[in-house]
């Protein structure tokens, strides 16, 4: 379905929370500014009596009481001072690497440029981008007539920010007839976005204010309404709801309730923008429904009843009065086919690109002329022009390196003759193409610019294969400079590994920082993820989870095999599901690692899968498993939930990193962990817990203020490597 802008919405983790989720103190406290005397010694969290039992199994949980009891709010004072010393121990153990924190910093911030801006892009009767000014955190968001004419800002984000500690815009959607924007925006890291409306003619705000948003924002009604979806008491958008110009948000109708708990619900326009297109669904099943734009409350359309473990997506098209739906589903195959069928008819699908074992369908966009497929074919993504009419005629576009990322961009309108596509790989960066359909050929617009320089010619990037345990060859891209020695030297190592998220193997300005340090950047494509396909995800998901763990572990001791590093030298990171992986490597092989990052850690896994009271723990459930209702799922969770596979011995330097207000990862979930860590370990290993305490899931928002969050995880991996001056 064609969007116009995506909510800006972290990778998909844990739990929710809402809006009131800390006190005014808690928010407001920098514990960088706190002048009382620095720590000598780490903060021990009291352990506190508290068991319980399922399937007939008791577990000890003595940190239970960190989670505030009176959450979704936190108030308790024990939890709270505890952050606080956390943070305090924090601060002190990095003050003496200040210097290398500002070092590193400077250098990342030299490589942005700080008064840019985007390629310009027509919709309609107007061109939109966005710019930078120097120094400023946040984007303005311009246009200009098509025709010819003056520039006008119709967003400055920098002013909507101002005053807060965080901020973040979510929707974006300008009304068809060019006079209204719809936007919502988040102040808290919440990620329950107020949603507002500005008449672009006059410049002013309107009075309207939709609280408690998590979704897009579709213009409907010939630009007199918006549909949008309400995220409910349980951080849940179960719904969509249709909101009048010029009413109150409290009298807006509710066009569709989902009853499943576990789904969520999403709308969104066709592409020729004349549909409402209704998506509910969970992580492997879906249901869409269609209602026509102009007349939202009409009559809905069910395309497919949901059937368990069927998902599907749909756009349409009419052409000379037919109307045809677009349908990508994995019903008869793992790697998804497209398919279509007549709106009279919608549940009757005719196949019309079969599934493929190596090809992996992922997306499909449908333009007047044309429609594109994308996909990847060997763990490479791939970006392919198909005719209406000739089913057999594809035309790829190609690509210049042998490994990429690349996909279509910005492509707001459904009659064009040039398609903007995106670009980069691991040494080449970021950039913007307009493939030109008459005559195939790539123009580039703009390619990052890196102030401080950059000389690609400097650096190699590598893509290799290592065995897991279990024979399975698992895809890894490494980066490093050319002139770095021979022989096992520094790494670090990535990975997420969940949810059918391939990590691209892209361009990254921070990277520099280690990679021109000696230090070579090494991808691992998990199974989890979905880099070879729709299998690939599912290998490491429910009960083969654990393939995510070992293809981790088996990487790293490949790549000591091949002679990039050795044990000790290797650095690794990851977080949220990312972080979930951090928890289990360092459990079971703390040796490894001379170094260990995990931001927002996923670690509290059977606690967090066993509480069906949060948000979002229901539609997790076919990730996971339910350990609520089976024994099964209930001990192979515990088999490998890092908080409840903590043992006596040496584990490796850690850095953790937490969110007060993060709706996906709760808090408590990496301070539990790292309060057992320190109780239990048996080295003398730094472990340091940073949490913000007015921040969400990502972090802080703004583009210098978290670049100084990397600078810090960079300075720590660089100190426990041995790489510093000290």
């Amino acid at each position: 379905m064609k969007l116009t802008m995506p909510a800006l919405l972290a990778l998909a983790g844990s739990l929710a929370t809402n809006p009131a989720i800390a006190t005014e103190s808690a928010n407001n406290e920098d514990t960088s500014s706190v002048s009382q005397a620095a720590p000598m010694t780490p903060p021990v969290a009291e352990k506190r009596d508290h068991s319980y039992t399922r399937h007939g199994i008791t577990i000890e949980d003595p940190y239970h009481w960190l989670k505030d009891q009176s959450y979704p709010t936190i108030d308790d004072a024990d939890v709270l001072e505890h952050l606080k010393a956390e943070n305090a121990w924090f601060e002190a153990q990095m003050e003496p690497r200040k210097d290398l924190v500002e070092e590193l910093f400077e250098e990342m911030k030299g490589r942005i440029k700080e008064d840019d801006s985007s390629v310009p892009q027509k919709d309609g009767d107007w061109i939109y981008w966005t710019e930078f000014e120097e120094g400023k955190e946040y984007r303005k968001w311009y246009r200009k007539p098509a025709t010819g004419g003056d520039a006008s800002l119709i967003l400055n984000e920098n002013e909507l920010a101002e005053g807060k500690d965080y901020f973040r815009l979510g929707a974006f959607s300008v009304s068809d007839n060019g006079r209204y924007l719809a936007y919502s925006t988040d102040d808290n890291g919440s990620e329950r976005y107020t949603a507002r409306i500005k008449d672009l003619d006059s410049g002013a705000l309107l009075d309207d204010a939709i609280p408690e948003t998590l979704s897009g924002l579709s213009w409907v009604a010939n630009d007199t309404m918006l549909a949008y979806g309400k995220a409910n008491e349980n951080w849940r958008v179960d719904n969509v709801r249709l909101h009048r110009i010029g009413t109150d948000a409290a009298d807006d109708v509710e066009i569709y309730h989902e009853e499943d708990e576990g789904f969520r619900v999403n709308a969104g326009l066709s592409a020729q923008e004349d549909w409402l297109i209704i998506a509910t669904g969970d992580n492997e099943t879906s249901e869409v429904r269609l209602v026509r734009a102009d007349d939202p409350t009409g009559e809905q359309i069910l395309v497919r009843e949901r059937r368990k473990g069927i998902e599907y997506d749909v756009d349409l098209r009419t052409e000379d009065g037919e109307t045809t739906l677009f349908i990508h589903t994995n019903d008869d195959h793992i790697n998804f086919r497209l398919a279509t069928a007549p709106l009279a008819a919608p549940g009757e699908w005719t196949t019309l690109i079969e599934g493929s074992d190596e090809f992996y369908l992922t997306d499909f966009e449908l333009y007047q002329d044309f429609y594109t497929t994308e996909g990847r074919l060997d763990g490479l993504d791939q970006v392919q022009v198909r005719s209406y009419s000739d089913p057999a005629q594809v035309r790829p576009i190609r690509f210049p390196e042998a490994s990429y990322v690349a996909g279509l961009s910005n492509n707001p309108e459904y009659d064009v003759n040039k398609l903007r596509l995106s670009y980069e790989s691991m040494v080449t960066p970021d950039s913007v193409y307009d493939y030109h359909l008459d005559d195939g050929r790539l123009e580039l617009l703009k390619q990052q610019e890196i102030p401080s320089g950059y000389d690609a010619s400097l650096y190699k990037t590598e893509r290799l294969t290592i065995a897991a345990r279990d024979g399975t060859q698992v895809p890894v891209s490494v980066v490093m400079r050319k002139d770095r020695p021979a022989g096992a030297g520094p790494l670090h190592l990535y990975a997420y590994g969940a949810y059918g998220y391939a990590v691209p193997p892209g361009f990254s300005t921070s990277r520099l920082s280690l990679v021109d340090r000696g230090v070579a950047y090494a991808i691992a494509h998990i199974r989890g993820g979905d880099d070879l396909g729709r299998r690939w995800y599912l290998q490491g998901k429910l009960n083969e989870r654990t393939n995510t763990f070992e293809d981790f572990v088996d990487v790293a001791k490949g790549l000591i095999a091949h002679g990039y590093t050795e044990k000790g030298k290797i650095s690794a990171s990851g977080g949220s599901a990312g972080g979930e992986l951090m928890g289990v490597i360092v459990n079971t092989d703390p040796d490894l690692w001379g170094a260990v990052v995990a931001d927002v850690p996923f670690v509290d896994v059977l606690n967090t899968m066993l509480d069906e009271s949060l948000p979002l723990t229901p539609g997790e459930w076919p990730e996971w498993g339910n350990p609520v209702a089976s024994k099964q799922a209930f001990a192979y969770i515990l088999s490998y939930s890092p908080y409840d596979q903590v043992v006596a011995q040496d584990y490796p330097p850690m850095l953790v990193t937490a969110g007060l207000n993060d709706p996906r990862v709760t808090y408590w979930e990496p301070a539990k962990w790292v309060a057992k860590l320190r109780d239990t370990k048996t080295d003398d290993n730094v472990l340091l817990l940073k949490t913000n305490m007015g921040a969400g899931h990502g972090g802080k928002s703004g583009r210098f203020t978290s670049l100084y969050e990397t600078a810090e995880a960079y300075a720590f991996i660089l100190w426990q490597l041995g790489l510093t001056d000290e």
